[in-house]
């Protein structure tokens, strides 16, 4: 019987991403948030990622708030009764114990003995993903196994937060804020992300993942560069094609196009933590991810090859799954440009 409560929940938070989905959620259900923060030194990365578990494998439904440190690669995983998350119905504001969440601020109150962090953190200057929104109009499907949405693709932090009783300021430094919700995590699936760039206001967000909504699965990518004020997306919705995608244990080299632009990336990284994500069983999904990873991009314009950036980022995110064969696509022709 169709669940007119789920399905208008559905179609009132597909068009706000950032709010909480799982209102009328059943088993198995995921949801979390992922903030990146940066420091204005660079010498200090941290993940933190909020989220529920309505999964009853492993530790069963939980709330939780996972840390990595970039820099030394340690993990940790608060877990939390589900009774203490809250999360409000027309905005994005979620409560994990005495951790408070929104798009435009966090405060932190984690225990130790590792990675004690406490402390409040805002966030301005925020760049969002243009509507129809990151998945565009897969957003819309209600039987995905996983939804994704990048919230902000670079905004400025302002605040401190105290490690083991010692302050970092994070004030100047930069962040991104971006989720996941759904039943799953994809079995197979690359993600690349850095604001960090010697141009200002350059950002990259790019995943690729298999997507089992048909049989077989088909491979969906979603890419999104900001420069200058200008987005250049290349999705498997925008009619974009992947030309060669390698991935080894610890890089990505990628290339697409569309109509008008071909796109580049070549990604590295070296220190990684192992998180925890969700499976249809419970929290047992372990990924390898660094904080600190590089990425080389350049796009070129197809009608005369002009290059219309080039660069490096820095404090760059790199998720690789475990199994990656499903995603692989060897060159099919050389391209001179």
């Amino acid at each position: 019987m169709l669940n007119l409560d789920k399905l208008g929940n559905f179609i009132r938070t597909a068009r706000h991403p950032e709010w909480y989905h799982g209102g009328y959620a059943e088993s198995p259900f995921f949801e979390g948030w992922y903030y990146k923060l940066v420091d204005k030194t660079e010498t200090h990365c941290y993940m933190i990622n909020p989220g529920v578990s309505l999964n009853p494998g492993g530790v069963g439904l939980h709330a939780f708030v996972q840390v990595l440190d970039g820099v030394t690669g340690m993990t940790i995983y608060h877990s939390y009764p589900l009774a203490s998350f809250w999360a409000a119905r027309n905005t994005f504001y979620a409560r994990i114990g005495p951790n408070y969440f929104t798009a435009g601020s966090l405060k932190l109150d984690l225990p130790g003995p590792d990675l004690a962090l406490k402390g409040d953190l805002t966030f301005y200057n925020t760049t969002s993903w243009p509507a129809p929104g990151t998945m565009g109009p897969y957003m819309w499907i209600p039987t995905m196994e996983c939804y994704h949405s990048a919230l902000s693709l670079d905004h400025s932090i302002h605040g401190n937060l105290t490690l083991e009783n010692k302050t970092i300021t994070f004030t100047d430094g930069k962040g991104y804020l971006e989720k996941s919700w759904g039943q799953s995590f994809p079995s197979a699936w690359v993600r690349i992300q850095s604001n960090h760039f010697d141009a200002n206001s350059t950002s990259l967000v790019a995943s690729v993942a298999t997507t089992p909504w048909s049989n077989p699965p088909f491979r969906g990518m979603i890419i999104g560069l900001l420069h200058q004020g200008t987005i250049y997306r290349f999705a498997t919705y925008t009619g974009a094609v992947i030309e060669h995608l390698d991935i080894g244990a610890d890089t990505v080299t990628w290339t697409v196009r569309d109509c008008l632009y071909r796109l580049r990336l070549h990604a590295q990284r070296d220190v990684t933590g192992n998180l925890r994500g969700p499976s249809k069983a419970g929290m047992d999904f372990q990924v390898a991810e660094a904080l600190t990873a590089t990425v080389n991009v350049r796009l070129t314009s197809l009608h005369d090859g002009t290059i219309i950036f080039e660069g490096t980022g820095r404090n760059s995110r790199l998720a690789i799954t475990e199994d990656v064969a499903p995603l692989l696509v060897t060159t099919h022709r050389e391209h001179n440009e």
